[in-house]
């Protein structure tokens, strides 16, 4: 999949048919003439999770095999499994994967804190995983999954659909060609969380549904009642679930620069939030993420680089040089790179792009990065990709955009994020050992206290404020915990 002599990546992929991207599918429907896939061509697709994001997943995987589906909730899976009649029904994924037998591959799209667990079970019951965004619920679990599908082979895919979009690929070819200059800031923000965040645990238990079963849904996490403020969709801005609004919108919106800039692993992490408490991610974060210098390519140098991530509605400084009354990037968000020689400014996966530059000049694409076409079938093109690529086996474990050695680092990134804002009082740039996976500056003896409740109410118009705090916590054993997460007894990965 790497230039050759005679055809660059960008048109053996673009092709969409032809050599590697014709699998069998193609040639069966298009020789058939009648409109369908021959069976032994299909894909055998087991869903995990399939009310909210699977759901619209697995419907881009047209012309499948849905085998089996999995939900810990049956009301909000109902419109899903009256889809695929045929495909049996589970609440538990294990026993799913135990004892259908006839899966070849899995998407997981429950919440995020059972992403790992799920998907390590399909891996090494031999299955390829489609797993959403953000690959999973902490570093760790991220760090296993990324060397789990380098040993086994799977196919692998991170539901960052945009990352398949020829716009990711034309931003890192202007930039990789040199035009800016030397980037050494970047940004990146997001209008969300769109849904409440900075939540206080509910005091009042309520009844569990008939359909959920809610022991499955709190998996791996420390066990508490039920409270319909939980699930399902809003489990996100939960951390003990979710990963709120940086784990939700990071793996999109970060991608053009982590591809771009070729980034891994930062070393320095430093955060400010609104009111970070114990139960919920912040209503607005900054997160500054210190990377360190990469080698040089031909036509552009790769210096240290601080790339800075906002949501909650903050925005990074205007550039001077976009026209007023124009947008910087679109209404969810967007990227901005600011270079030696000029700035660019888009939407999230490099859509909308705009070169801020001396003189308009125009990009000299100098760099050739590839292109994903879309499914002679339809479908979502960075589902059927993968689709493709399963169809090959081991052969195609390398032949997607997301897979996880691409998606591991950069889920990685994105959780790094929350660790720091959940480590902010400390009050310092936080130095991270990549390969280890660790702090370097935080000691045994540091302690640091977290906001339990804030509360604000009036009495005779006069305003009452009060606030409750942890008491003392070890910075480096809270740190160890939210690296690599100590489960629930009964679960593993």
């Amino acid at each position: 999949m790497k230039k050759s002599n005679d055809v660059t990546r960008r048109k053996f992929i673009g092709t969409a048919v032809g050599s590697a991207a014709a699998f069998t599918i193609v040639p069966s429907h298009a020789i058939s003439g009648l409109g369908h896939i021959a069976p032994s061509d299909k894909l055998n697709i087991a869903g995990i999770g399939i009310g909210g994001k699977g759901k619209v997943n697995l419907e881009n995987m047209v012309g499948q095999n849905v085998v089996a589906l999995c939900d810990v909730d049956w009301d909000y899976a109902t419109p899903v499994f009256e889809k695929y009649p045929k495909a049996k029904r589970f609440k538990d994924f294990r026993k799913m994967l135990e004892q259908q037998k006839n899966i070849d591959a899995v998407v997981v799209a429950t919440p995020d804190h059972t992403h790992a667990i799920a998907a390590m079970a399909a891996m090494k019951a031999g299955k390829h995983v489609y797993v959403q965004k953000p690959l999973t619920h902490s570093v760790s679990e991220s760090r296993l999954l990324t060397e789990t599908a380098r040993q086994t082979g799977v196919v692998t895919q991170m539901g960052n659909e945009g990352h398949s979009d020829d716009t990711v690929y034309e931003v890192a070819e202007i930039i990789q060609s040199g035009i800016l200059g030397d980037i050494r800031e970047a940004h990146a923000w997001t209008n969300r969380p769109i849904w409440p965040q900075g939540l206080e645990r509910p005091k009042q238990a309520e009844k569990i549904p008939e359909t959920l079963d809610w022991d499955l849904f709190i998996g791996p996490a420390a066990f508490r009642p039920y409270h319909s403020e939980y699930t399902p969709w809003s489990w996100r801005a939960w951390w003990d679930f979710g990963t709120g609004a940086l784990g939700d919108m990071g793996c999109h919106i970060l991608d053009v620069p982590f591809y771009a800039l070729k980034l891994k692993y930062p070393v320095v992490v430093e955060a400010s939030s609104t009111i970070c408490n114990t139960e919920s991610a912040p209503e607005a974060s900054r997160v500054e993420y210190t990377f360190p210098a990469r080698e040089n390519t031909e036509y552009c140098n790769f210096p240290e680089v601080k790339v800075t991530w906002h949501d909650g509605g903050l925005m990074p400084p205007r550039p001077k040089e976009l026209p007023d009354g124009k947008p910087m990037g679109g209404w969810g968000g967007g990227n901005l790179f600011i270079g030696s020689k000029g700035k660019l400014v888009c939407d999230y996966y490099g859509r909308d792009w705009k070169l801020l530059l001396p003189g308009n000049e125009k990009p000299i694409t100098k760099v050739d990065l590839p292109r994903y076409a879309d499914d002679p079938l339809g479908g979502g093109r960075h589902e059927m990709q993968w689709v493709r690529a399963c169809m090959k086996g081991k052969d195609g474990a390398e032949l997607t955009s997301s897979n996880f050695e691409y998606a591991g680092p950069l889920s990685e990134m994105v959780l790094m994020g929350n660790l720091a804002i959940r480590l902010q009082a400390l009050n310092r740039p936080l130095h991270w050992d990549g390969d280890e996976m660790k702090f370097t500056n935080i000691s045994p003896d540091d302690k640091f206290k977290i906001i339990t409740s804030h509360q604000y109410k009036k009495i005779d118009g006069q305003p009452q404020f009060h606030t409750d705090w942890t008491d003392e916590l070890s910075a480096a054993e809270m740190a160890n915990e939210w690296v690599k997460h100590t489960y629930r007894k009964g679960w593993k990965i």
